[in-house]
């Protein structure tokens, strides 16, 4: 049996990922999207808005010497984060380089469910408290930003901001079966009581 993993709270140190309306191709440029299989692919994250065409890096957040303490990690943004195409690579990207939830006034409706698809908690706020708490990470980085899934808040130096998340996927984060294979293999028992009920199926 394979068992379900429940994500209940997220806790790392936050990347302020300001603007409006980033999409998928800036997250993970098309031209990396070749690879057999999602390893890899955090290095790639926001590549051309970090490194120049000889590699040399540019001046960006996820290149910030305050905001690469190891660990997990999560972002905050703007409106409409995660727009354009529906490639999966945008938040295997993320998720591989270290972001594990995310905190915005909005997101692009496939991005959230491939987000979700993937455990990561994806958190919605007004813009007011979505501005007050990039303004108190830029001012001082070096603390936990931490999601708690089940009460719907963020937290980050001491102070709770109110997050929405809906009850849907809140639930299916708290119950572990946002991961819909580990969901099948674990009810493997009964999937095979029911084929075997099942005469159409016989012999296979």
């Amino acid at each position: 049996m394979s068992e379900l993993i429940p994500v209940e709270k997220v806790a790392g140190r936050p990347i302020p990922l300001r603007g409006n309306d980033i999409d998928t191709d800036r997250i993970i440029p098309a031209r990396f999207m070749k690879a057999v299989t999602f390893d890899g692919l955090g290095k790639l994250a926001f590549y051309d808005e970090r490194y120049h065409a000889d590699g040399a890096e540019k001046s960006h957040v996820m290149n910030d010497p305050r905001h690469m303490a190891k660990g997990d990690r999560v972002a905050v943004v703007n409106k409409n984060f995660g727009c354009g195409s529906s490639r999966e690579h945008a938040p295997q990207a993320l998720l591989r380089w270290g972001i594990k939830a995310l905190i915005g006034e909005s997101f692009a409706d496939i991005f959230y469910g491939n987000c979700i698809a993937n455990g990561m908690p994806v958190a919605t706020a007004d813009a007011a408290t979505v501005e007050k708490l990039l303004n108190a990470i830029e001012e001082d980085p070096a603390h936990d930003l931490t999601v708690d899934v089940d009460a719907r808040t963020a937290t980050y130096r001491g102070e709770s901001y109110a997050i929405e998340i809906p009850d849907g996927v809140r639930k299916q984060l708290l119950d572990g079966t946002w991961d819909a294979t580990r969901v099948l293999l674990s009810a493997a028992d009964e999937v095979k009581a029911t084929a075997k009920s099942l005469p159409y199926v016989e012999g296979f």
